[in-house]
């Protein structure tokens, strides 16, 4: 293969990673905002009761979002796997 085409490659694939991750990332940060402003609203400074609520975002995310990333990953890794076998 040549340089451009890995390159393309790795970029689709930087990008890829980017766009599967960026729905959990953003689940949790929602949900730690507003268990900031819970915090906050009530005077709460105990830096641990905001763990519980994002690791359950992040799980509820990743059930509802995982068939959606597999896919992606899967038509990706399909796509890298013919283009090596075409060359």
């Amino acid at each position: 293969m040549s340089p451009g085409v890995l390159l393309d490659a790795a970029r689709e694939a930087l990008l890829l990673a980017l766009v599967v991750s960026l729905p959990i990332v953003a689940a949790a940060a929602l949900v730690g905002l507003i268990v900031a402003a819970f915090q906050a609203a009530t005077q709460i400074q105990d830096p641990t009761i905001g763990y519980l609520p994002r690791l359950l975002a992040v799980v509820a995310a990743l059930v509802v979002m995982g068939p959606w990333i597999g896919r992606q990953i899967g038509t990706f890794a399909e796509q890298m796997f013919t283009m090596a076998a075409a060359k």
